[in-house]
């Protein structure tokens, strides 16, 4: 299983526009495509998922996550805010790049921890957070995580 396998270059945004954690959830979910109630009820469970504690694990990354029906499929999504945003993450430091993942609540192929591991695994790679900064269109992104072999 390799990560660039769920990504696609529609699912990267590169330029998040929402200035405040709920602006940038909404946006991450966007990227999806799905229905306004489905968006609706995506956004419910992520925030929740929130309350519980941030998904902000430091350096300037946050994995909201989820398991959800909207979704039939395990879904991601990659968002990046040059400038950042509080996410009250674990370093209290704000968070510009995002990777979402939203999975059904049964999954036959049970790849949600994997992703999350994978995810959690590029984050801590000593220049992904520097070549997250510079890159400039979606291919990019899919470009590193192919060079990263994740």
């Amino acid at each position: 299983m390799e990560l660039r396998e769920f990504f696609s270059e529609d699912a990267v945004k590169l330029n998040l526009e929402g200035d405040t954690k709920d602006d940038v959830l909404k946006e991450l979910i966007a990227l999806l495509k799905l229905d306004d109630k489905s968006e609706g009820m995506l956004f419910k469970m992520l925030k929740r998922r929130e309350n519980l504690g941030s998904t902000g694990i430091g350096r300037g990354i946050a994995i909201p996550h989820c398991r959800s029906l909207v979704v039939n499929k395990l879904r991601v999504a990659f968002g990046r805010k040059p400038n950042g945003v509080d996410f009250k993450a674990i370093d209290e430091k704000p968070v510009n790049f995002f990777f979402l993942i939203v999975a059904p609540p049964l999954e036959v192929s049970n790849q949600y921890l994997p992703v999350l591991g994978k995810i959690a695994q590029f984050s801590k790679e000593p220049d992904v957070p520097t070549r997250l900064l510079s890159i400039s269109e979606p291919r990019e992104f899919m470009d590193l995580l192919r060079e990263k072999g994740v």
